[in-house]
């Protein structure tokens, strides 16, 4: 056996200085399971000691040193480091069970938020009761919580569902503290604010009261409710059977209208158009929404400054659209050089433009919520105020770790207005009122479908999700079909859009920032041949739309319901198709009153969509810039100074937010 090492993947075992690597010349004389690592031992770093690693799931589990003749067998709190990146989700879910495992063992450690301890004494009266594997049905809003997935310490879906079942007896007292325990496993982890019409989570339940799903339900708020379950195969994961999944995507239609003129995004695209010879292709584009801007600057915009004076108005139209988003470095020991990297815009800085304020408590308690009124008359100094809340959204440094300045949620601990600001405030609801009364075109409609159509088949999206490299095959996706509905909705004066998606499965973020990709196509007018450069290897900036309007409408398991359906016609075990038909009647009804309404509600009063896309159209930086007619070479271009000074004034829409947005496993939906 030759002595040289070969590095195809160097290991190390966690919580040793130990490494070593595989001999690939090794691994005819082990047996199928097992391969070689040759290494060098801690205690004697003179010489190589030949170790034999019994493998499985890529995960050595036992390592054999020929020098002694014993083998030492990987347990709890032994934890393999392959560097070469394989397995990734398995390893991070064993280091996280094993760091709670170390930090409870040793009492230095808070119990999970969702955990129930019982004592001995109860756990042995409960006694021992029969579990069935089962596939329950749910769907919940996801206003309020922090995601789908558990989390140790903080309020989720899954915790208070986890919480729910122990209580009303569908989980034993003896596995009241960890889910894993009933193999608890998910159908589609949805992000913070996502939210979910149906979904599905498998585990071993205790079925035996036929009251179980009403019980189940009175632990629950009412924005969670679980519709049914059905008896699965004792190997059935919710994870690993699922065929495909179905989201929708609610988006008001003055989304897709064109920046503003004299906003920083808006004059570039017009500079750029011209620059690439592309002028009137760009004009055609725009066609349909051409004299949108101009219609609402003689309407609304020009009386309303006519009536200020001339000083005041001249500030309030370069504060409007002329002055730099303020911008936070997220990242203070990021380097300047970085800031060209092939991360993108997304991580490096955020606009407080793209964040609006303060998480407002009430969220998710289902209460009605007041309707923004402006006031519109300049005398009076202020709009009325409006509760604000922060949509989950924007560009900033690795999205799902935004850590923002906070603001202070009482309102009237902030110091009065100024003229400025109070006018400034009053343009913007006369801006953001004017384009909630745009009513999009049929030809705007069929240009929304024609980009849609570019997702669909077998595509590399690793510009839509974070940490992915052009060349990583888990990059590559399928989408089945992508469409929006011809027919807009009118509701509270607003029209809105519903978009879908089916695909196979879904990467962290890669819906929001499909739907965001779709909008500014059509926003910046740009050929749809822009798409089609998405899925190359060029690294481009593209943010995540808001959560507000995205929820999983429901998983698909065609596959195992066809299976059960031959055991069934066979002769075999009868077990009932997972589906959600038979509960359609009150899924409708649940999303009408929890998601949709929720959604228009929160829209109305934060004005989600238009701060999101406002604060990107005043980004000055070319991250963008690729959205025009010229291309991708356009983000190499190098930015004029952005000019005066930010006025002192405080931006209403532009309050901070702590994005928390989970970095919870290397698989997400939407």
């Amino acid at each position: 056996m030759r002595a040289s090492r070969f590095p195809l993947a160097q290991l190390k075992l966690a919580g040793s200085s130990w490494s070593g690597f595989y001999h690939p010349e090794c691994s005819k004389t082990v047996q199928t399971l097992a391969k070689p690592v040759i290494g060098r031992s801690t205690a004697d770093n003179s010489r190589t000691i030949y170790h034999w690693a019994k493998w499985d799931n890529r995960r050595p589990m036992a390592v054999t040193n020929p020098d002694m003749g014993v083998a030492t067998v990987v347990g709890s709190g032994q934890i393999w480091d392959d560097r070469s990146g394989a397995d990734k989700r398995a390893r991070t879910e064993a280091t996280q069970e094993s760091n709670k495992r170390r930090k409870l063992d040793g009492g230095d450690a808070k119990s999970p938020v969702y955990a129930t301890h019982f004592s001995k004494e109860e756990i042995e009266a409960e006694g021992r009761k029969p579990k069935k594997k089962v596939a329950v049905m749910l769907g919940y809003a996801g206003s309020g919580y922090k995601g789908m997935q558990i989390n140790n310490d903080e309020k989720t879906i899954e915790g208070d569902l986890f919480k729910a079942l122990v209580n009303a007896g569908a989980i034993s007292k003896a596995n009241a503290d960890d889910p894993k325990k009933s193999s608890f496993v998910r159908c589609a982890r949805t992000d913070r604010g996502v939210h979910a019409a149906g979904n599905v989570i498998s585990l071993k339940m205790i079925t035996e009261d036929p009251d179980i799903v009403k019980k189940i339900n009175e632990h629950l708020p009412p924005q969670i409710r679980v519709w049914g379950f059905e008896q699965a195969k004792g190997s059935f994961s919710a994870y690993q059977l699922c065929d495909s999944r179905i989201y929708e995507y609610l988006i008001p239609t003055y989304c897709f209208l064109p920046p503003h003129p004299e906003s920083f995004l808006g004059k570039e695209l017009v500079n750029l158009a011209e620059e690439a010879e592309d002028l009137g292709g760009y004009e055609d584009r725009q066609r349909e929404v051409s004299d949108f801007w101009t219609e609402t600057e003689a309407k609304h915009v020009k009386p309303f400054l006519e009536s200020l004076d001339t000083d005041l108005s001249a500030e309030i139209r370069q504060a409007l659209y002329n002055e730099q988003p303020k911008i936070i470095d997220v990242q203070p020991d990021l380097k300047p050089t970085d800031l060209t990297a092939d991360v993108g815009l997304e991580d490096q800085t955020i606009p407080t433009e793209v964040q609006a304020t303060i998480e407002n408590p009430d969220v998710g308690s289902g209460g009605d919520q007041p309707a923004i009124q402006h006031d519109l008359n300049p005398a009076s100094g202020a709009e009325t105020s409006k509760t604000v809340s922060r949509p989950d959204s924007g560009i900033g440094f690795a999205e799902e770790h935004l850590e923002m300045a906070e603001t202070s949620k009482d309102t009237q601990q902030r110091p009065p207005l100024s003229t400025l600001e109070a006018a400034l405030k009053q343009l913007r609801g006369i801006i953001i009122s004017a384009k909630k009364a745009y009513r999009i075109h049929p030809r705007r409609l069929d240009r929304i479908q024609s980009v849609l159509n570019q997702y669909t088949g077998t595509r590399n999206f690793h510009n839509y999700t974070i940490g992915k490299l052009p060349r990583d095959p888990s990059a590559k996706r399928v989408i089945k079909s992508f469409t929006v509905d011809p027919t807009p909705v009118l509701i509270n004066n607003t029209e809105w859009l519903s978009l879908k998606v089916h695909g196979q499965s879904f990467m962290m973020h890669q819906i929001r920032k499909m739907v965001t990709m779709a909008a500014f196509v059509l926003r910046c007018g740009c050929p749809e041949e822009r798409m089609k450069e998405s899925y190359e290897h060029e690294k481009l900036t593209i943010p995540k739309a808001p959560s507000l309007g995205l929820l999983l409408e429901r998983p698909v398991f065609d596959t195992y319901n066809r299976d059960i359906k031959k055991e069934k016609e066979s002769g075999g075990i009868e077990r009932g198709e997972i589906g959600f038909e038979k509960f359609e009647g009150e899924v409708e009804a649940f999303k009408q009153r929890e998601i949709y309404e929720r959604i228009f509600r929160e829209e109305e009063r934060d004005d989600t969509f238009h701060s999101f896309f406002a604060a990107l159209d005043g980004v000055r930086r070319p991250d963008l810039l690729y959205l025009s007619s010229m291309g991708l070479s356009a983000t190499k271009k190098k930015m004029p100074p952005a000019g005066a000074k930010a006025s002192e004034m405080t931006e209403d829409i532009a309050a901070d937010e702590s994005d928390e947005d989970t970095g919870r496993g290397v698989q997400s939906d939407g």
